[in-house]
């Protein structure tokens, strides 16, 4: 981006929320990466569609970074802007719906409709990120895709116009939405919803909560979960073998394996975890080693959940 494009910017938005050469591990549950040419804190939705007017009229990449899980950026950072969407409001429609920014956290929209006996999200408590980026990768939890529960979409194009779309064309599948294809930006997404009792709703946020902290190491920087799943009619599991990431890693003896700063978790073999020190080269090499054992041990191709940010070798 052009110094004369940064003070457009800068004009708009102020020297405090877009700043230049900013490390991006801090804003990422994995705690890696090199910094961005320019990073924009936005407020709302009309603030994502303003930056990406001016981006495009200075012909600088653009990449959204929402609550920073499920990435892995480059220790090279990322070039151009990246916006990085904050605040945000949710708001009910009508008893059966509720729209939410794509900046929101899950966690807070679980909160939300918690406390507003909205029910539906409650059994998405603890699951990291944001709005954006559980629609972008159609997120899945206790074999539920959070794609199922939307309506509608609000999505800003390449041209930088808003157009609402409904749930069908979409293209969710699992760990899959139209959005990866067309780079197109979520602002706001609606949920179908139910009345339900807050002090039974909050029951079933705080056991789904419960369980992650059992099952997954949230004590220590992750990205989520590596892979996605086998999928039946797509890949073969050996006889005896869960159709789970996690499973086979486990099964091809890898929990606990480390390459520097970056290891396996004990506790769940689909969660790579920074142990400290760890750079996204590490990560990335142990997530082939993960890929290239599995496939030679039992001939299946594991898939990244995550997204790669930035530029790799």
């Amino acid at each position: 981006m052009s110094t004369e494009s940064g003070a457009s910017l800068q004009n708009i938005f102020g020297a405090d929320r877009l700043r230049r050469n900013v490390p991006l591990g801090p804003l990422t549950t994995f705690r890696v990466g090199g910094p961005a040419d320019w990073l924009l804190e936005t407020r709302s939705g009309d603030e994502i569609v303003t930056a990406l007017v001016l981006a495009r009229a200075a012909a600088m990449p653009v990449t959204v970074l929402g609550g920073g899980s499920n990435v892995l950026v480059s220790d090279r950072g990322i070039r151009g802007l990246v916006i990085r969407a904050r605040g945000g409001e949710i708001a009910r429609i009508d008893d059966d719906h509720i729209r939410a920014d794509s900046s929101i956290t899950i966690n807070g929209l679980v909160r939300w409709t918690v406390n507003h006996g909205c029910a539906g999200l409650e059994a998405w408590a603890g699951t990291p990120g944001t709005v954006g980026g559980a629609v972008f990768g159609n997120a899945h939890f206790g074999g539920r895709l959070i794609g199922d529960l939307v309506s509608e979409v609000r999505l800003a194009g390449s041209d930088a116009t808003a157009s609402d779309v409904p749930q069908s064309a979409m293209r969710f599948g699992y760990d899959r939405s139209r959005l990866q294809e067309t780079g197109e930006i979520l602002l706001s997404a609606v949920f179908v919803v139910s009345p339900g009792d807050s002090a039974l709703l909050r029951t079933t946020a705080r056991q789904s909560l419960a369980y992650r902290k059992r099952t997954q190491p949230l004590e220590t920087p992750s990205a989520g979960c590596v892979f996605q799943n086998p999928r039946p009619g797509r890949d073969a599991v050996p006889d005896g073998i869960a159709w789970s990431a996690g499973a086979l890693v486990d099964r091809a003896g890898l929990k606990g394996l480390a390459i520097g700063g970056a290891r396996v978790s004990p506790t769940h073999g689909n969660f790579i975890v920074n142990e400290g020190g760890a750079t996204a080269r590490d990560i990335r090499r142990l997530i082939e080693r993960c890929r290239a054992a599995v496939r030679d041990r039992f001939g299946v191709e594991l898939r990244e959940e995550i997204v790669y940010l930035g530029e790799f070798d």
